[in-house]
């Protein structure tokens, strides 16, 4: 790698590294933590827990040991963690990591959790209210989400025009915020920005072409369950944790769960897993084309060490071109 002017100071930007599941975030800011004395705050939100190490593919101890990583494996896998939750904790690492002068790397694929640290914004500060979910969901399995989704487009219709009718999840959360908040979901947002302090930061995104995503997300897929996923799974089950615990609900694990259950075979489980993980990565890409000044880079065919250097120019480059103006 090209020799960089120490940054790892106060004002150091973030450098953080997104885009969909299986194109190599991790190994690319594990090596770039090496070479520039780095530590990783990772943005993921199964990663989060304990417990669930092969299907969120969580740094191994080994890795662990050469680069300091955070929010991997601190939560508790029976309890609820909030992108407002995360959001406190990272800038907590975030502020302990520029004590010690380290350069802060912030990689993972769960886009809220990198536009509420980074951004400064979004739904992460209203918290959930059980009761008025609860009763919103019973009134989404007795008329269908439609009907919700009507009642949002009378109190928000900004929001509600980009909803999908049948979206139950984000249709409750948007009625949820509107009865803590007293605002339509929009400008809540708004209000929200203008309040916050930005992280300053240079984002990189990673995106390969979807024929080779695909093929790494199979090769990965496979990995997991011959590394003992479902063992794993059954284990934390046996131990008592239920099957609807937040840390089964993710990819791999619901699906493995289901499998446990006796609704399908491995070899369906599999291809279940490998499905939704596909269709997940689509999501994520959508997800970060529309967040607000990521770099591309496309890395089809190019090694961990190469897309190190090229996130490492884009990110000096951004740097130098900020302190300038």
């Amino acid at each position: 790698m090209h020799t960089h002017e120490a940054t790892a100071d106060q004002g150091v930007p973030v450098l953080a590294i997104v885009g969909p599941t299986a194109v190599g975030k991790t190994a690319v800011a594990f090596g770039i933590a090496r070479a520039r004395g780095g530590e990783i705050i990772s943005a993921d939100s199964m990663a989060v827990y304990r417990g669930v190490d092969i299907g969120t593919a969580k740094p191994t101890p080994a890795e662990q040991s050469l680069v300091r990583f955070h929010l991997v494996g601190v939560v508790d896998p029976t309890v609820s963690f909030s992108a407002a939750q995360f959001r406190d904790r990272a800038l907590q690492a975030l502020a302990d990591c520029r004590a010690r002068g380290r350069l802060p790397i912030v990689t993972g694929g769960t886009g809220l959790y990198v536009r509420v640290l980074l951004s400064g914004y979004g739904l992460a500060g209203v918290p959930a209210d059980p009761a008025v979910r609860a009763r919103l969901q019973e009134e989404a399995g007795h008329g269908g989400s439609p009907a919700l989704h009507e009642r949002l487009r009378r109190l928000d219709p900004v929001t509600a025009a980009r909803l999908h009718p049948n979206d139950a999840v984000r249709i409750i959360r948007a009625l949820e915020v509107i009865a803590a908040t007293g605002l339509p979901v929009s400008a809540y947002i708004d209000r929200e920005r203008a309040r916050r302090k930005v992280v300053p930061s240079v984002k990189v995104g990673l995106r390969m072409e979807m024929k080779e995503l695909d093929h790494r997300i199979g090769a990965r897929v496979d990995a997991m369950f011959a590394s003992g996923l479902v063992g794993e799974t059954a284990g934390l089950l046996a131990s008592g944790i239920g099957a609807d615990a937040p840390a089964l609900r993710g990819l791999g694990y619901r699906e493995t769960v289901a499998m446990l259950g006796g609704a399908m075979d491995l070899p369906q489980c599999v291809e279940m897993v490998k499905r939704h993980t596909r269709r997940y990565a689509r999501r994520q890409m959508t997800w970060f084309r529309a967040e607000e000044g990521v770099r591309w880079l496309d890395v089809t065919g190019r090694d961990p060490t190469e897309v190190a250097e090229a996130v490492l120019d884009v990110y000096y480059a951004d740097t130098r071109r900020t302190t300038e103006e």
